[in-house]
Order: C-alpha cells, then sequence, then structure tokens
C-alpha cells in the first residue's frame, strides 16, 4: 500500500467511498452522496489552499482518501485545520487510516499549522476515537445529540493534537490563506 497525494482520476473513487459513508455512517452528516463533480470541486478547494488530499493505493486501487481543510472560514483560525479520512468498507481495520492520517498529519506540521482537530461523528465511532488517540490527538469535548441521522441523535467528538509547539510561541508561518474575515 502506498499513501499519495490524489488525483483527478481518484475522484470516482473518492466519491464512492464517502458516498458509503454517507449512506451507511455517522462519519459524516450529509445525508445524500455528493456527486462524482461535486466531489471534484471540494478535492480543489482543499488542494487550492495547498493542504494535503491523500488516497490509499494498492494493487491500482485506492482504498481510502484523507485530508486536512481549514478549520473555520475567519482570519485567526488559519493555524488550525481539521482532518477527514474515509476508508473503503472492505479495507476497514487494516491500517489504511492510520497511513493516512499519519501523513496528513505530517503535512500539516511541514506547513508550519499548530493545532490539528478531529470531528468526529458518533461518539460510539471507537474505531476513530482509538485512532486519532494513538496518533497524539486528545479529546477536546464532545457535542451531544447535534445530529440527527439514520434514525437516531448523534453526537460529535472533538480531539485536538498540537504541531509544531502548539501555543507555546508565536506561529512562525504566515498560516492558511484563508478568505473569511
Amino acid at each position: 500500500m502506498i499513501v499519495r497525494a490524489s488525483t483527478e482520476a481518484d475522484v470516482a473513487s473518492i466519491a464512492r467511498i464517502y458516498g458509503h459513508h454517507v449512506e451507511h455512517g455517522f462519519g459524516s452528516f450529509e445525508e445524500t452522496p455528493p456527486t462524482v463533480e461535486d466531489m471534484a470541486g471540494r478535492r480543489q478547494a482543499v488542494i487550492g489552499l495547498d493542504l494535503p488530499h491523500l488516497v490509499a493505493e494498492a494493487d491500482g486501487k485506492v482504498l481510502g482518501f484523507a485530508y486536512a481543510g481549514p478549520f473555520r472560514p475567519r482570519a485567526a483560525y488559519r493555524f488550525t485545520a481539521e482532518d477527514s479520512v474515509y476508508v473503503a468498507p472492505e479495507a476497514v481495520g487494516t491500517g489504511v487510516g492510520r497511513a493516512m492520517l499519519t501523513e496528513v498529519v505530517r503535512c500539516c506540521e511541514a506547513l508550519g499549522l499548530r493545532q490539528l482537530m478531529a470531528v468526529i461523528g458518533d461518539s460510539g465511532n471507537a474505531a476513530s476515537i482509538a485512532l486519532h488517540r494513538s496518533l497524539g490527538f486528545e479529546p477536546a469535548g464532545i457535542c451531544r445529540s447535534v445530529g440527527f441521522k439514520h434514525g437516531r441523535w448523534v453526537d460529535t467528538v472533538w480531539m485536538q493534537k498540537s504541531l509544531n509547539g502548539g501555543d507555546s510561541r508565536a506561529p512562525d508561518s504566515p498560516g492558511l490563506a484563508l478568505a473569511g474575515h
């Protein structure tokens, strides 16, 4: 398995993987899978900010995708990103998520970011919570019953990882070029 930057050629596979999670899980609070065109636009928005948008691939097949997006649009958040990790159903539990998230963290550190947030859908998502914890993310809070999906109320679990010294000193990079004010 390799983890690499995603390409346009990967977007259909990315849309299939994400669509599965939209329809069957709580990792996304969307209820209707976005189109391939929508996913291409989302990918381009991430890449346009010079943030990582990655896939894991084995034998020519995309097994998952992960990326870092802006945490919030306001300028003061320019040193913080939010990670997203989605693994194909047939590859869950094989280390794909760990490999991709490890590379997202590495890329965010290289960009000079100071915080990486995880907003995990469903407090019962033990695998995602354990993955993030194993890579140094710490609990930052739980928002109870903020989503209603698949006939039940769903929590979000917030986790946070400090990068590059976190808040121990002032930033030494310009951060993300966010359009918000």
